[in-house]
């Protein structure tokens, strides 16, 4: 039976990406470095700020490093504001209340940022737990976060089902062994079947999911994109 559901944040709960690129374009431009949506969703979605920077810019120092990741993030959430959630998400977290469903969010973002958009959200006091990867030290794509998850709640891989979006947050809980539906706000439903989703849907309101969700249990089997699951 499911007894917890873990959300991503980024790309899952509010579609960021575009606002993230938007950020790293401008920022990328002011040192002649130019990017486009392949480059941000092949090199940069999902993957923690430090590893980012120093992959452009193998010659900053640490300090470099974090001032870069910090200033990078200051502008990130002054533009937060003209986030909305995911059509259907509220929805989905009302439908797992009702049922006593343990509910938490497991994110690679910093913890500032973690707060601060759960509060433009107004989501703040919708989740029982928010795991922050910088918070437990294990970060995704290791399985370490959403492990991390179960053991708080007492639970087994099986009890728990994942939603995500990018190809680090897949692999992350996926290796965890947890059933995982991919949101397809950053990557295509091919793109997120290959990386080991049961399920790849547009958002929260895709029928597919809510026949999932009304199984009350959640196997490993892939649904496909217009099959009945």
């Amino acid at each position: 039976m499911l007894a917890a559901i873990l959300y991503d944040l980024d790309g899952t709960i509010v579609n960021t990406d575009p606002l993230h690129f938007r950020i790293w374009q401008a920022l990328l431009k002011e040192h002649g470095i130019e990017i486009d949506e392949e480059f941000y969703k092949n090199r940069m979605s999902g993957r923690l700020n430090p590893f980012i920077v120093r992959d452009l810019f193998p010659e900053f120092s640490s300090e470099e490093v974090i001032k870069f990741s910090d200033r990078k993030e200051a502008e990130f959430r002054e533009l937060a504001a003209e986030l909305t959630p995911i059509p259907g998400l509220l929805e989905a977290i009302s439908w797992a209340d009702e049922r006593g469903i343990k509910q938490a969010v497991v994110t690679n973002a910093p913890p500032e940022n973690a707060k601060h958009m759960l509060s433009v959200l107004n989501l703040e006091h919708r989740f029982e737990r928010v795991f922050v990867s910088q918070e437990i030290g294990m970060a995704k794509p290791d399985p370490g976060p959403y492990l991390y998850a179960l053991a708080y709640f007492g639970l087994n891989a099986q009890q728990a089902l994942v939603f995500e979006d990018s190809p680090s947050g897949i692999r992350s809980a996926v290796g965890a062994g947890i059933s995982t539906v991919g949101i397809a706000s950053s990557q295509t439903p091919s793109e997120l079947y290959d990386l080991g989703v049961m399920l790849a849907i547009p958002d929260f309101k895709d029928s597919q999911l809510w026949k999932l969700l009304g199984k009350s249990g959640v196997g490993s089997g892939r649904v496909g994109v217009g099959e009945e699951s």
